[in-house]
């Protein structure tokens, strides 16, 4: 049985959602202890609890210690097999694409197509990445490694109430390649998705994070830009800018606060993009350490450019070290697979 320590480095979710997703393809036994110690409440959140409890449903795994609050599990999963959808009722703003970080890698290993709705829960909160970030960058970089997933919004959900409605299909995939991405190339296009609920609409909120962010991007040539507006139960705006380079694509993402004015949502995305355009780096910050459990599953040998690693990319490097050990190395100014 593999031993994860939940307070390592940045002590959060992400250790559980990977060490998880991993002990179901490795069919490794777990226990997880001192689980989200460095959080403001430590233990178990809703996310967290669903997490863990669907992917035991995906691979008939013994679990032990779900429980709200709960600091520590054992988790000893069986075989990837489920005939109906996974359904996933989530009573609070609970990030849906946080859940899919830990549903999307063993599903892609079971004999079939594994389908999730979700009914509840938020498809832009804060400290995950926004369900647009998702679709239209992370996923983008599944499919260079030949998988398929497909996601449908059918309806957005904001904090506090949440009430999304979410559906996905993950495709069997038979293997997973490898990533080679040794430089991003030149920028060729930026496509800037802003939306917001239909409460906002008089205020033009997201006209105003749009034109924002533009005006912080006008000494760029190739702009597509897009409105949309949501039928959602709590009011919530967000705004998302992708970069498409010569060889990869980097995306930032921002939601809006109560009390914080949309122009300045807009003009702190457009800053955060600049950097990324600045960045040598083939991946933005917040893509690095979702991808890294999919480039250590991959096989043949992955070179990637990076900057630096931030701490959720060394947690997550630490927790795969315990299923893969060996398979990732950091060099200089490069992140390679063995």
């Amino acid at each position: 049985m593999i031993e994860i320590d939940g307070s390592y480095l940045e002590g959060g979710g992400q250790i559980l959602r990977t060490a998880t997703a991993l002990s179901v393809i490795t069919r490794k036994p777990i226990h997880t202890y001192n689980i989200r110690k460095k959080r403001k409440n430590p233990g178990l959140a809703t996310q967290h609890l669903l997490g863990i409890r669907s992917l035991a449903q995906l691979c008939h795994a013994n679990l032990k210690g779900d429980k709200l609050g709960s600091q520590e599990i054992v988790f000893a999963p069986g075989e990837i097999k489920i005939s109906t959808p996974l359904e996933i009722k989530i009573p609070t703003a609970a990030s849906i694409t946080l859940l899919l970080q830990s549903l999307i890698p063993p599903s892609l290993f079971a004999k079939n197509s594994v389908e999730i709705k979700f009914i509840g829960g938020a498809t832009d909160t804060f400290f995950s990445p926004t369900i647009d970030h998702f679709r239209y960058v992370f996923l983008r970089f599944l499919e260079k490694m030949g998988a398929k997933v497909e996601i449908k919004i059918l309806r957005r959900g904001f904090y506090p109430k949440g009430g999304a409605k979410v559906w996905a299909k993950i495709y069997p995939c038979k293997k997973l390649k490898p990533l080679i991405l040794e430089e991003k190339g030149g920028l060729e296009e930026i496509e800037i998705i802003s939306g917001g609920s239909k409460s906002l609409q008089k205020r033009k909120v997201a006209e105003r994070q749009l034109y924002s962010a533009i005006e912080i991007l006008k000494n760029f040539k190739k702009i597509s830009q897009k409105i949309e507006s949501y039928q959602t139960l709590s009011p919530g705006s967000q705004i998302n800018i992708m970069g498409k380079f010569k060889n990869t694509i980097k995306g930032v993402d921002k939601l809006g606060e109560r009390g914080k004015l949309a122009e300045r949502v807009g003009q702190e995305v457009g800053q955060d993009f600049l950097k990324e355009v600045k960045s040598p780096s083939v991946l933005d910050k917040f893509l690095l350490d979702q991808i890294l459990p999919y480039i250590a599953l991959a096989e043949g040998k992955s070179k990637i450019r990076i900057e630096k690693l931030t701490p959720h990319a060394k947690t997550n490097l630490w927790v795969i070290e315990k299923f893969l050990p060996g398979r990732l190395k950091p060099e200089k100014d490069f992140l390679a697979s063995s």
